[in-house]
């Protein structure tokens, strides 16, 4: 009995993080970002722990890797999108293209899409068992949603400047997602420094930035990750 009830935790757990995910788009529609930002993390707290109880347990079931997939569909690429979305269409008015600027927040939409895709491609390629190529929707998910909350008292300020770069930004950060840049994995098989140095450089330096820039400190922290991955990348070919 107890084993049938170990068996469902990893998916009960992947729920949570899929709950998590429709709550972070509510709070993002409602106009707080940092509810909304609070949401997407708990959303990859849960991402993580699905995994490591599925691993800890060795409950593996072909049931929740699809449901993995659908809820980081949710948690990490329609509710950066809405985040994103909110920011646009508070920034939107001050460009200059009349009626035009209505359309301008579907730039938003670009990151569901392109999650969805590096989701599908994550699912069927098999270079990617202990590595990534491309930015995981995870952090790209966390970066948003970090930049959204520190970005929020600045959309009004920045003017057409703002919406521009923001759309820009978006787009630039989306095609991360599918790209064939190598990202290393946080998986580790052992607390060993050796082996483990860069993974132990990102958690210093991510600890580090939200120690001193609060929220926008996870933004920092994605960005030190795609540095290192690319250093690690250039150094591995030397």
């Amino acid at each position: 009995m107890s084993t049938r009830i170990f068996k469902h935790i990893p998916n009960f757990i992947t729920c949570l993080a899929l709950v998590s995910g429709c709550a972070a788009v509510v709070a993002a529609l409602e106009g707080d970002l940092r509810l909304a930002a609070i949401c997407v993390i708990a959303a990859s707290a849960f991402d993580f722990l699905d995994g490591f109880s599925a691993r800890l347990l060795h409950a593996y079931s072909a049931i929740g890797k699809e449901l993995d997939s659908l809820s980081d569909m949710v948690g990490f690429g329609v509710a950066p999108g809405m985040i994103v979305y909110c920011l646009l269409r508070e920034a939107s008015p001050a460009l200059p293209f009349g009626a035009a600027n209505a359309f301008v927040p579907f730039v938003a939409f670009v990151i569901p899409v392109f999650s969805g895709l590096r989701l599908a491609k994550f699912n069927i390629d098999l270079r990617q068992t202990s590595s990534f190529l491309g930015l995981p929707v995870p952090a790209h998910a966390l970066l948003w949603s970090s930049l959204g909350c520190a970005m929020q008292p600045l959309v009004h300020a920045g003017g057409a400047l703002f919406a521009v770069l923001l759309a820009a930004a978006v787009i630039l950060t989306s095609l991360l997602l599918v790209s064939e840049i190598p990202m290393f994995s946080l998986k580790i098989q052992s607390l060993k420094w050796r082996g483990n140095e860069i993974r132990y450089l990102l958690v210093i330096g991510s600890a580090a930035f939200v120690i001193f820039f609060g929220f926008l400190g996870i933004a920092g922290a994605v960005v030190l990750y795609i540095i290192l991955s690319i250093l690690s990348t250039v150094c591995s070919k030397l």
